[in-house]
């Protein structure tokens, strides 16, 4: 377990939650399930049994140090890496993994993103202990979690593999990575048997993956390249800063999964989602006998509603029919549940406005 490393994703705003995600504190650091612990938490939680605590590197905006500390007071200060920008995935993946190569060449690692829901965290470790072992043996090999599909998603990703020959164990061979479907398509991937959903949680070597950023997204490692030996100096910070001003904003999946023929994948299904909408809560939390989710307001002739609030405040609601409402102390939200998309458009609206609710 010694070379063994957790890279906990935590730098986005979680937009699609508003009002209650706010860029101050977005989704992962809420307890948005009511179970006491924040999404952040619940990444380290499942993980801490199989990977050193001392392992453990969080990627987050400079803004959520001292909220990453706060909730996670066990992992080292020093492993709290800092973007000054929001870059998306690939720049926080090549500063990671320099930053772990550069104190362990050997270092295998695990990138999960840290507002993700996973129910059943004794076959998820499983799993993930699985697609480790592979890597040890496979060091050239990239490997993505995919997630056997359970209805015809069109808010995921998906993976195409190859389900017919298993290269090891559940590990198949990946043809290739396709974007978020029509319900048409999606409705084709669930009768093939041969797609997956792209949980966006990756397993490498340090060395290999900056290898294959090398190769696919040069202009994104070698800003990180250049700076490797002033990890764990005074200057780190102000090098990060450098190369993050010039990096282009672009994720792991576009600078190098969908580009790689070493990809690999191993399909489990193991109550996983990434919580990413309000529809999404409401198809995972406890209904009435009218598909409602409430927060104790007292519901009328409504039907598959969501109902948030963080107040004693009584609130009465008639009529309604697949909405969401989400009230805070500041931002009150009334939305349909079939347009919830629209919520990012609802805050950069807000913050056009300087609403200050954002």
């Amino acid at each position: 377990m010694e070379h063994r490393y957790c890279v906990i994703m935590a730098g986005g705003v979680g937009a699609r939650f508003w009002p209650l995600s706010r860029e101050s504190k977005p989704k992962q650091f809420l307890d948005i399930m009511h179970v006491g612990r924040t999404f952040i938490q619940m990444t380290f939680d499942r993980l801490s049994s199989i990977i050193p605590v001392k392992n453990f590197i969080v990627v987050t905006s400079i803004q959520y140090r001292e909220l990453v500390q706060e909730q996670l007071p066990e992992i080292p200060v020093e492993n709290i890496l800092c973007e000054p920008y929001r870059r998306n995935t690939a720049p926080c993946v090549a500063y990671a993994s320099h930053w772990i190569y550069s104190r362990d060449p050997e270092g295998v690692m695990i990138v999960a993103p840290s507002d993700h829901l996973i129910t059943n965290v004794k076959k998820f470790i499983n799993v993930v202990n699985e697609a480790f072992s592979f890597i040890e043996k496979h060091p050239n090999k990239l490997m993505t979690l995919g997630m056997t599909p359970t209805r015809p998603e069109t808010g995921y990703g998906y993976i195409n593999y190859n389900n017919n020959q298993f290269i090891e164990g559940s590990i198949s061979e990946v043809f290739k990575f396709v974007e978020k479907p029509s319900i048409d398509k999606a409705l084709e991937y669930l009768a093939s048997g041969n797609y997956a959903w792209n949980a966006g949680i990756f397993l490498w070597t340090a060395k290999t993956i900056i290898n294959q950023l090398k190769q696919f997204a040069p202009t994104v490692e070698q800003f990180f390249e250049d700076i490797k030996d002033k990890f764990n100096t005074s200057d780190e910070v102000s090098s990060v800063n450098n190369a993050y001003e010039k990096c282009s904003s672009i994720s792991i999946d576009y600078a190098v999964m969908e580009k790689s023929n070493d990809v690999t994948v191993i399909c489990s299904e193991f109550g996983w989602s990434d919580v990413g909408t309000w529809g999404s809560l409401h198809t995972l939390q406890q209904k009435d006998e009218q598909q409602n989710v409430s927060d104790g307001s007292e519901l009328y002739n409504c039907h598959n509603c969501i109902i948030h609030k963080n107040s004693n405040k009584y609130v009465v609601v008639e009529g309604l029919n697949d909405y969401i409402i989400a009230d805070t102390d500041d931002a009150l939200l009334i939305c349909s549940l079939k347009n919830e998309q629209k919520i990012r458009d609802f805050v950069s609206d807000a913050k056009k406005k300087n609403a200050g609710v954002v």
